[in-house]
């Protein structure tokens, strides 16, 4: 692996367990009958969709050594992480019930 590369490991191990955990956060929503009542669900659901993308091109990167297809991985990991803390933020406040 080069000096370049370094980070897809790093992003495909956080972007998996964070989709993961977006994962349970999403079917507890959906198992308490809460996903009506607020935007939460559809803001963990792009995050998942971040985090999957994350995912998938970081394991490409690590497997083609494609330091482009790394960055894209990074980004798309950076928006999942500003979505959870978003929703983090408007929870806590009470913006969203």
């Amino acid at each position: 692996m080069s000096q370049s590369n370094n980070k897809s490991p790093h992003i495909l191990n956080a972007s998996s367990n964070l989709l993961g955990i977006c994962f349970v956060v999403l079917t507890s929503l959906k198992i308490l009958n809460i996903s009506q009542k607020t935007i939460i669900d559809e803001i963990t659901t792009v995050a998942i969709i971040l985090f999957m993308g994350s995912c998938t091109l970081s394991f490409l990167s690590i497997r083609n050594n494609n330091n482009k297809i790394e960055r894209i991985a990074e980004y798309l990991f950076l928006g999942g992480i500003g979505l959870l803390f978003l929703t983090t933020l408007l929870f806590t406040f009470n913006i969203i019930a």
